[in-house]
C-alpha cells in the first residue's frame, strides 16, 4: 500500500512494536510438503481504473472529466479473456468503501473532508464502512452492493477465483458503518476516549487534544471546496494510521487513516493470550480450537466477522494490507476462523520483514506473503545494472523452507511498473525477469493489469508521482486502454509490439499452469556455469526445474544489449537425478515450440550450446 507522495512503505513498520514480536518460539526449517498441483497466477487489477475508457487524464480531474471503470465493466468476454491469458485468481483491488471526494449524500452517504483524503478518488486502504464498496464502482450507488454480488457470480462463472483488501491495521479518520449487520457496533462506538489506552478500546487516543490536519500540499491542488477550511472535527485526537502519536501529524504520516487497537499496549507489550511453544507446527484447526474459550480484543472480533461476511458472500480470499503491524497472534484468530469457515481460502498478506516471515506463515497461518524485499529487489536491481544475478541462487537456498509461500510479482499498484524508465526502461527488458520470477520457485505468480501491454504509468494523475499507476486520482491507463479498444476488449487498438508482449506473458503464464516441473524440484547451475563455462557472460542466469514426469533447463538473459553464445553444463548430480544415460537428448524451448538444442551426456555431464540473444530466456523442455 503506498501511503504517502514519498512512497515510503515498510520502512519503520517492523518498530513500531516491537512486543508484538516473537521472542523464543524456535521456528522449524524443515521445508514444508507442498501439496499444490499447479502454479497458482494473480491477476491484479484496480477496479477504479480497469474499465475506464477516458483518455483525458486531467491532472487532479474529476471523475466526470477522467472518468471511472465500474463492477459492470467486467463482462463474461473481459473475465473469459483474463482467464484464457492464464490467471487463477483475480484480485479486486479497491472494492471497500473507502473515503473519498465526491458527493454521494443523495444516497445516504456522508461528505469526506478533502483535508484528510489522499488524491480526490482516495485511498483504498482508508475504508470507511467495511460493510459496503466503493459507491464510484457502481452504475446505481444504491444498488452498489449487488452490483459487487452480480462480479462476484461472473467470476466464479468465469472459471476465476477472486480475492479482495483487508486493511486491519487502520481505518478511514471518518468511519461510518451505513450497512453493518444486526448486533454490529461501529468502530470506535463504545470506546473510552477519556485515556490512551484501553485493551477493548478500537482505537488509541490522545485525550484532551483536538486533531489537527498536517501542514503540506494543498488538497484538491487548491481546488475551491466548501470542506476546505483546515478544520477537521477529531475530538480527541486519535493515533494515526501509521503509529504517529501527533496531534498533528506530518504530512508524510498515513494522516488520512487512525490505527486499530489490537490490545497492544503503548509500550509494545502484549494484552492478550500468547500462542504456546510449539504452535507453528500446528494445524489451522488446532489454532481454532486454542482461541475458542480464549478472552479476545474487540478489534480481533470485528475484523473476523468482517472477514467472514465477505467470505459468506463468495469471496475466495484476501489480501491483507501491512499485515506485519498487527500482531500474529490476531491473524492466528481470525486466518483460523476463515479456514475453518473455506478450508481454500487463499490469504495472502503484505510483509516487508524477512525475518518475520516464518512467523506470520507458521503462527499467523498465511498461506502466502509478499516476496518483494529479497526476490523482487534482487531482480529489479539486475535489471538496472546494480547487482550481478549470482545472488538468486543464495536468496532461494535461504528460503528452500518456505518458498512455495513467497508470491511472486515484478509490478503491482505500490511499485513502480516494470516498463517504467525507473524499472526496466522497457517490457522487452522485463521478458527474462519474468520468466524467472514466474519459474524460479513453486510459489504463485501475480501480475498487474497493464503489464502484460507495457503500461510504463507515466501519467501525472495529481496526488502521487509518475511510473507509479496512481492509486489516488480517476485517470486512464493508456495501454490497457488499447487493449479494451472502447470497450471491445480485444486488443485492436494495440502495436504490433504489445500485441506480441501480451502473446509471451499468455505463453509464460499458461505453461506456468501446467507444468509439473515448476510445482516439483529446483537446483542451480548458475554456479558451475560461471566457474566454469567460457562466455558464459554476467547477466546470464540458469537453473533446473523437475519432476517426476518433466524436465526443464531455464536460461535467461539479463542483458538488452549483448548475445551469448557458450555450452551450457548440466552436473553430474543433476544427471543422476535425472536418471539420464549417455548419449544427445532434445531439448525445446516451451515458450514458442522453437530453438531446439541437443543435451549431450558424456562422463556423466550434460552440454548444450546455446546461444541466446539480449533481453532472450529459454524454458527447455527435456523431450
Amino acid at each position: 500500500m503506498i501511503k504517502s507522495k514519498l512512497f515510503a512503505v515498510g520502512t519503520a513498520v517492523t518498530i513500531l512494536f516491537s512486543g508484538c514480536k516473537t521472542k523464543d518460539l524456535k521456528m522449524s526449517e524443515v521445508k514444508e510438503e507442498n501439496l499444490k498441483e499447479h502454479k497458482i497466477v494473480v491477476y491484479q487489477v484496480f477496479t477504479r481504473l480497469f474499465g475506464n475508457i477516458n483518455k483525458t487524464n486531467k491532472p487532479w480531474g474529476t471523475i466526470e472529466e477522467n472518468g471511472v471503470g465500474k463492477f459492470n465493466d467486467f463482462t463474461d468476454k473481459v473475465l473469459h479473456e483474463i482467464k484464457d491469458l492464464g490467471v487463477t485468481y483475480i484480485w479486486y483491488t479497491g472494492v471497500p468503501h473507502h473515503a473519498l471526494v465526491g458527493d454521494y449524500t443523495a444516497y445516504g452517504i456522508s461528505n469526506d473532508d478533502p483535508e484528510v483524503v489522499k488524491g480526490r478518488a482516495g485511498s483504498p486502504y482508508a475504508v470507511k464502512d467495511y460493510y459496503n464498496v466503493n459507491p464510484d464502482l457502481a452504475v446505481n450507488p444504491a444498488n452498489r452492493l449487488q452490483e459487487f454480488d452480480n462480479l462476484i457470480t461472473r467470476t466464479h462463472k468465469a472459471g476465476l477465483k477472486l480475492i479482495i483488501d483487508i486493511v486491519p491495521n487502520h481505518i478511514a479518520r471518518k468511519y461510518e458503518g451505513k450497512n453493518n449487520p444486526e448486533g454490529v457496533r461501529d468502530f470506535g462506538a463504545d470506546d473510552d476516549t477519556n485515556v490512551e489506552y484501553k485493551r477493548d478500546n478500537n482505537f488509541y487516543y490522545i485525550p484532551k487534544a483536538h486533531f489537527e490536519i498536517p501542514d503540506g500540499d494543498i488538497p484538491l491542488n487548491g481546488e475551491k471546496n466548501p470542506m476546505v477550511d483546515g478544520f477537521f472535527d477529531e475530538n480527541p485526537a486519535k493515533w494515526t494510521g501509521n503509529g504517529s502519536r501527533k496531534v498533528k501529524p506530518d504530512q508524510n504520516d498515513w494522516y488520512e487513516t487512525v490505527k486499530v487497537n489490537y490490545g497492544v499496549r503503548p509500550d509494545g507489550t502484549k494484552d492478550f493470550p500468547e500462542l504456546p511453544a510449539g504452535f507453528d507446527q500446528k494445524s489451522y484447526q488446532e489454532h481454532f480450537a486454542f482461541w475458542q474459550d480464549k478472552d479476545v480484543p474487540d478489534s480481533w472480533k470485528k475484523f473476523k466477522d468482517i472477514a467472514l461476511y465477505w467470505t459468506a458472500k463468495g469471496v475466495d480470499g484476501f489480501r491483507y494490507d501491512m499485515a506485519e503491524m498487527v500482531p500474529y497472534e490476531f491473524w492466528s484468530y481470525m486466518n483460523s476462523s476463515i479456514k475453518m469457515n473455506n478450508s481454500n481460502a487463499f490469504l495472502l498478506a503484505e510483509v516487508y520483514n524477512p525475518n518475520e516471515y516464518r512467523n506470520y506463515i507458521r503462527l499467523g497461518k498465511m498461506d502466502y506473503l509478499y516476496d518483494k524485499v529479497e526476490t523482487y529487489d534482487k531482480l529489479k536491481d539486475i535489471i538496472r545494472g546494480k547487482s550481478s544475478p549470482d545472488g538468486l541462487s543464495d536468496i532461494q537456498k535461504g528460503m528452500a523452507d518456505i518458498e512455495h509461500h513467497m508470491l511472486h510479482f515484478l509490478d503491482n499498484h505500490d511499485e513502480q511498473r516494470l516498463a517504467s524508465p525507473e524499472f526496466a526502461g522497457t517490457p522487452e527488458r522485463g521478458k527474462p525477469l519474468m520468466v524467472v520470477s514466474t519459474t524460479l520457485s513453486t510459489s504463485p505468480t501475480m501480475i498487474y493489469f497493464g503489464q502484460e501491454v507495457g503500461e510504463a504509468g507515466n501519467e501525472d494523475a495529481g496526488f502521487g508521482k509518475r511510473s507509479r499507476t496512481s492509486i489516488f486520482d480517476y485517470i486512464g491507463v493508456p495501454n490497457h486502454q488499447k487493449w479494451m479498444n472502447d470497450g471491445k476488449f480485444d486488443g485492436g487498438q494495440l502495436s504490433d509490439s504489445e500485441k506480441t508482449l501480451r502473446d509471451f506473458y499468455k505463453r509464460l503464464l499458461n505453461f506456468s499452469l501446467k507444468s509439473s516441473a515448476l510445482m516439483g524440484s529446483f537446483q542451480e547451475i548458475q554456479s558451475v556455469n560461471r566457474q566454469s563455462t567460457v562466455n558464459y557472460d554476467e547477466f546470464i542466469y540458469s537453473f533446473v526445474r523437475w519432476s517426476e514426469n518433466q524436465k526443464l533447463i531455464i536460461i535467461a538473459n539479463f542483458s538488452s544489449e549483448k548475445t551469448s553464445e557458450f555450452e551450457l553444463k548440466i552436473p553430474e548430480d543433476v544427471i543422476v537425478k535425472w536418471n539420464l544415460k549417455e548419449g544427445e537428448y532434445k531439448l525445446t524451448n516451451q515458450l514458442y515450440q522453437q530453438n531446439s538444442v541437443l543435451l549431450k551426456v558424456e562422463n556423466g555431464v550434460g552440454k548444450a550450446k546455446i546461444k541466446i540473444l539480449p533481453s532472450e530466456s529459454f524454458i527447455f523442455e527435456l523431450q
